[in-house]
């Protein structure tokens, strides 16, 4: 049964008395909105052969934000309704003080589309879905005995927006979500190791639940695992590094993209701040954040202050040519907002967030790139890291990596770590692949405690040298 769709100003709001209170909160302002949310979220996880989560989530409320210069007010609640919305404009005109401030003109509004508003969640009936893990586990395990242990998620989510401004404007949008994700663990002679392989986006559960799509991250996850049963420790050392395509995009959005978001550059703490114009990367290198792909995880129609979304050359051709913005950034720094301004829910205030961030790829030959190294790592998968925003400095830890001498792909490696910082990292690579690659849709962010889904990607990249930690020199 699909649900009715979210319409609070024809059900709990009157929409003239919303708009009232909201000018209220930020008469004197700089800007502000009323931020207005729905969102209904649904996990089966399977595991070891039997169902182990099985959660549903319901969630509303709104947000209230007034802006005065650099102070933001902001007041949210789990009760639509108006005497929950009059609170709220007491703590929000708290920012705005004695006022002064001149309201900034709204977004301009678009007709634009990036992904379907069908339900995901009612996309498919509940049993089918528990039928589809099962299969899951039983096609892991009949593809090699080696397997122990088989875990299946399968999510979807909805999330509906209203997002009403002082000038009037109601903006709406509905974002669904679905991922499959697959993690196998195999042994033999006593080793045991794992891979995890998933993806999805802005897209019905349809398509996910086709055997040929997740017997293919069936298929990847267990590969992983297999070739980590003859992995070696890793080397340590100054090495030089190739990534793969695709997710491997996660060292750059990481080491690189969050110092290139707004409020970083314009409180000063982030290392490419006052950079804009200079060189900060090889030759060749361009890199931009993309929220305009259709059905990309990443991907909005509109930000969560109304602003749609663009595609924002950041770095062009090794230099710095733009940051990623919100509302309140942009004015202050005396730049457009760039559709960048996000917030994880109605109880978080927005703030420059990456969609989908890339690489753009060049035209070697990806295997020449592996062929020319005398003695390196070619690094395939990540899984997590930690970077320093102040200083771009990071530590990411890989899940499929190989050691590569004389040109020649050996054997896999275990427990490498790479180590570096953004900048050098940016301005050490030596050549760009022709296979630039989007991750499968598994990516999420976090920042001052705020996770939005996001997107990478990359072509294979020659870096002239990291630091690799591992077992051994």
């Amino acid at each position: 049964m699909t649900e009715i769709k979210f319409r609070p100003f024809q059900t709990v709001l009157d929409r003239d008395h919303a708009l009232a209170e909201l000018r209220r909160a930020t008469a004197g302002a700089d800007d502000g909105e009323l931020f207005l949310e729905r969102r209904r979220s649904e996990a089966l996880v399977f595991d070891d052969g039997r169902i182990k989560t099985a959660s549903y989530d319901a969630t509303e409320g709104f947000g209230l934000r007034a802006v005065n210069g650099e102070v933001t007010g902001y007041a949210h609640a789990s009760e639509i309704s108006a005497a929950a919305l009059s609170r709220a404009v007491e703590t929000a005109r708290l920012a705005v003080g004695d006022g002064g401030g001149t309201l900034a003109a709204g977004p301009v509004p678009t007709n634009r589309r990036l992904y379907t508003d069908d339900d995901p969640i009612a996309g498919a009936a509940f049993p089918v879905k528990i039928e589809t893990l099962r299969e899951i586990d039983a096609y892991a395990r009949g593809r090699d005995k080696r397997v122990v242990q088989v875990s299946a998620t399968l999510a979807a989510s909805l999330q509906e927006v209203a997002i009403l401004r002082p000038d009037g404007q109601l903006i709406e949008d509905v974002r669904p979500m679905t991922r499959v994700n697959v993690s196998v663990i195999v042994e033999e002679n006593g080793r045991r190791e794992s891979g995890s392989a998933g993806g999805g986006g802005r897209v019905g559960l349809d398509g996910l639940m086709e055997p040929a799509d997740w017997q293919a991250k069936v298929d990847e996850a267990l590969r992983i695992a297999v070739v980590n049963l003859g992995a070696v420790p890793a080397p340590a050392g100054h090495l030089p590094v190739v990534l793969g395509p695709g997710w491997p995009g996660i060292l750059l959005h990481e080491a690189v993209g969050h110092g290139l978001e707004g409020d970083f550059n314009r409180k000063g703490s982030s290392v490419f701040t006052g950079k804009i114009g200079e060189q900060v990367a090889a030759r060749g290198v361009t890199v931009v954040d993309d929220g305009t792909i259709p059905d990309r995880r990443g991907s909005i129609t509109v930000d969560d202050e109304g602003t749609p979304s663009r595609r924002n050359v950041l770095i062009e051709d090794g230099v710095l040519v733009g940051y990623m913005q919100d509302r309140q950034n942009a004015r202050l720094m005396g730049v457009e907002p760039t559709g960048n301004g996000r917030r994880e829910s109605y109880a978080h205030a927005p703030m420059p967030r990456m969609t989908n961030t890339m690489m753009l790829g060049g035209d070697a030959n990806p295997a020449d790139l592996v062929a020319d190294m005398k003695d390196g790592i070619w690094a395939v998968g990540f899984g997590g890291g930690q970077v320093d925003i102040t200083n771009g400095k990071f530590v990411f830890s890989c899940t499929e990596a190989y050691r590569v001498q004389n040109g020649k792909v050996g054997a896999p490696v275990k427990g490498a770590t790479l180590i570096g910082d953004g900048f050098t990292a940016m301005n050490g690579i030596r050549a760009l692949g022709s296979d630039m690659a989007l991750d499968p849709g598994m990516g999420n962010c976090g920042k001052a405690g705020q996770w939005v889904p996001v997107g990478v990607g990359q072509p294979s990249v020659l870096i002239e040298g990291l630091t690799v930690g591992g077992a051994a020199a």
